[in-house]
């Protein structure tokens, strides 16, 4: 005879080991058991034990090894009532091999109705939902990642040819804020590579052209428009309020300036360059103790003769498209917390070859910058900072 819903239910617990909530709450913060919510996306809105990572019970499967990570963890599972949660528990030791697992008897109803404490999540509202849908079902992103993106601030230096598709993307992706700083304006010769803008803008301060095509993109992107050029005066000021430097810019002087500035400020910056069909790419995070900075790459800028400017020498249209997609995707990789960042090593693309390549950058122990005390990077010895234009003239 086939049993019921209830006693198949009962007879799934004889199976399964259940936990009592006093129990759980005793190692809440544990950092050896995983809490993982098996319940539907509209009752984890509602609140949820503190800590507790979201699967639904219907990607169970496909979701739990990232969401658990180390197996040999305990993994504690509860639903609404504990029905659900012993479920899942028999589904991750019968059929996905996990030996430690065990069912909330009572769920989250008996957790609350005790009187333990329970976190209430941010949601998005049902216009988020649906447009970053497809980040919330990736697990490395989901909802909580999401919600990362949306209260970050990205400055972008320079809205040309790498500042375009750095906009455009990390618009699309959810970034909440972004800033961009560029003094120049639209230009005939821009739109080959620099996607942002548009034959209608040509004459257009290209910050103003950039928020246009932004707010058309994703009306929830704050832009925030710094229309003049990134000197020593205004450098700390500016990087104090984002996250994440976006360094596109195409001149020696000012990626001193920038360098300088955030590993005085510990800000990360995703710098990328370009010229013909090459790019190069990395990340400096100096918050890292191995992480090193611009100038532990590039203690003194190369010969003008070995570093043209694409005015002077061209680039691929493509290729910005390339190198700041790249850096887009390192700039989400920071904030969501997730992969490898570029952090230590030179990415190089060669686009007539299809080719990428990979060096290691080491930290400089006498790196004239990050291997400093932080306050003293712009103190009187330097003057504010030093004079990059005539630091550059003196190398070349």
């Amino acid at each position: 005879m086939t049993p019921s819903g209830a006693e198949f239910v009962r007879q799934i617990k004889g199976q399964i080991e259940e936990v009592d909530p006093a129990q759980v709450h005793d190692v809440l913060w544990d950092e050896n058991v995983v809490l993982v919510d098996v319940r539907e996306s509209d009752e984890v809105a509602a609140g949820k034990l503190p800590g507790a990572v979201h699967v639904p019970r219907g990607f169970l499967e496909s979701r739990i090894d990232g969401a658990v990570g180390d197996r040999s963890k305990r993994v504690v599972l509860y639903c609404a009532s504990g029905n659900r949660s012993a479920l899942a528990a028999r589904t991750l030791k019968e059929d996905l091999g996990y030996d430690n697992v065990e069912s909330m008897t009572g769920g989250y109803t008996l957790w609350k109705d005790r009187g333990y404490e329970v976190d209430v999540p941010r949601t998005l509202s049902a216009e988020q939902r649906e447009r970053y849908s497809r980040h919330i079902l990736i697990n490395e992103v989901g909802l909580e990642g999401q919600i990362k993106l949306i209260d970050s601030k990205v400055l972008l230096i320079g809205a040309g040819a790498l500042g375009s598709p750095n906009a455009l993307y990390l618009a699309a992706a959810g970034i909440g804020t972004i800033g961009i700083v560029d003094d120049d304006v639209v230009d005939l010769s821009n739109l080959q590579r620099q996607v942002a803008h548009g034959t209608s803008t040509i004459g257009t301060p290209k910050v103003e052209s950039a928020a246009k095509r932004i707010n058309d993109l994703n009306p929830d992107v704050t832009v925030v428009q710094h229309q003049q050029r990134l000197d020593a005066d205004s450098v700390l000021e500016l990087f104090k309020g984002y996250d994440v430097i976006v360094d596109g810019t195409d001149n020696f002087p000012t990626r001193y300036l920038i360098n300088d500035a955030a590993v005085r400020l510990n800000k990360p910056v995703v710098s990328a360059a370009i010229l013909g069909f090459e790019a190069q790419l990395s990340v400096f995070d100096t918050s890292h103790p191995d992480g090193p900075c611009y100038r532990c790459l590039f203690p003194v800028p190369p010969p003008a003769e070995l570093a043209p400017s694409c005015g002077a020498n061209g680039v691929l249209g493509v290729l910005p498209g390339t190198a700041g997609l790249l850096q887009a995707t390192e700039v989400i990789k920071l904030i969501i917390g997730v992969g490898d960042s570029l952090r230590g090593r030179l990415l190089m693309y060669d686009a007539l070859a299809a080719e990428f390549n990979e060096v290691k950058v080491r930290k400089d122990p006498e790196c004239p910058v990050c291997s400093r005390d932080r306050d003293s990077i712009s103190d009187d010895e330097m003057g504010v900072f030093p004079d990059y234009e005539a630091f550059c003239a003196a190398a070349g």
